[in-house]
């Protein structure tokens, strides 16, 4: 490999640009959430796993190390694991974000050759409740699912989103991830956030109540100190109407759905198309502009377009994030 190319992150990141892909490996989606509005299930063309390895070996050499494979629910796709094995060879670091219905023994055994790490969403312990929220009865899969992560040796999150309907589960939920050995992490319901933010009146909350659940939280120290523990006060920072510093979506990061179409990040409009056009013309056309009123309105539950810069703004804070936590011996019980 090209020196070069073994340099060229360190430059992207002086120079403000991308590091980090968000990929939507499919537009399909087993679920149904009442706060997402990405524009999942509309038979979209959806790129190869040639053309996926292609388009990720360019953005290889234009420094990007990190990705983020999501979907809709990306084990949807019966090649992932083939497309995982292709970045993973390509040279990438990959965090694998699903709802976790689609996991098996077998497919954990194959992602653990590589240090890939995984994130589920759960968002509440109550069955009827997770019905409601992500709009499919699949509670019951989402358990087995992180039972069978108990022996994955590579890095485990658990993705909380606070909303009306969760607010007095989230504890438990922490609870639940810390037992299990998973990095809980807690995020606000964002509504009316350009393509991403769903309003949905059901989930909608009085932002005094979610900080409280947030600053609760906080004081339990369930949430390791690290990124994630900043994120958890960035939430409450904005669900206390104050302001954060400026998403760093179209700089350190980017979005690519499963098309190839590229935008700062998953909620706002696509700028180019990487199966015919080369990144640096795409991120030359970006609307940073679009990005700072974005910004300036959320505090962003997807976590992805502010995780780069706020590592390297705070340093410190970055290298005391853990990528493992021994499980707990908390006993608690599933509501039904």
């Amino acid at each position: 490999m090209k020196f070069s190319t073994l340099l060229k992150p360190i430059k992207n990141i002086f120079q403000r640009q991308p590091v980090l892909a968000i990929f939507e490996a499919t537009l399909r989606c087993n679920s149904a959430c009442g706060y997402c509005d990405l524009p999942l299930n509309q038979g979209r063309y959806e790129m190869s796993r040639a053309e996926i390895s292609r388009v990720f070996s360019h953005l290889y050499e234009e420094g990007l190390r990190i990705v983020f494979v999501q979907g809709g629910e990306p084990l949807l796709r019966k090649d992932l694991p083939d497309i995982l094995d292709d970045l993973s060879s390509i040279g990438f670091t990959i965090s694998l974000i699903t709802n976790g219905t689609k996991l098996t023994s077998g497919l954990l055994a194959r992602l653990a050759r590589y240090p890939i790490s995984i994130s589920i969403s759960l968002d509440t312990l109550n069955r009827e409740r997770y019905r409601v929220i992500r709009g499919a009865d699949q509670f019951a899969l989402v358990l087995k699912g992180i039972e069978l992560l108990d022996e994955y040796p590579h890095a485990k999150y658990l993705t909380c989103i606070v909303s009306e309907v969760n607010r007095d589960d989230v504890l438990d939920v922490m609870r639940f991830a810390r037992h299990h050995g998973m990095i809980p992490v807690l995020g606000a319901y964002h509504w009316d956030v350009s393509r991403y933010g769903k309003i949905d009146l059901t989930l909608q909350y009085q932002k005094a109540t979610a900080s409280a659940v947030f600053q609760e939280v906080l004081r339990t120290n369930m949430v390791p100190k690290g990124y994630f523990r900043d994120y958890l006060q960035d939430n409450i920072r904005w669900l206390n109407d104050q302001g954060l510093q400026t998403c760093d979506a179209g700089r350190y990061s980017i979005a690519i759905d499963a098309s190839g179409n590229v935008a700062p990040c998953l909620a706002l409009p696509h700028t180019g198309n990487l199966l015919t056009s080369s990144l640096p013309k795409i991120l030359g056309d970006l609307d940073h502009a679009a990005v700072q009123q974005c910004s300036d309105r959320s505090s962003c539950n997807m976590l992805c377009s502010r995780v780069v810069g706020s590592n390297l703004r705070h340093p410190i804070s970055a290298l005391r994030t853990p990528s493992a936590l021994l499980p707990t011996k908390s006993k608690f019980s599933h509501a039904h």
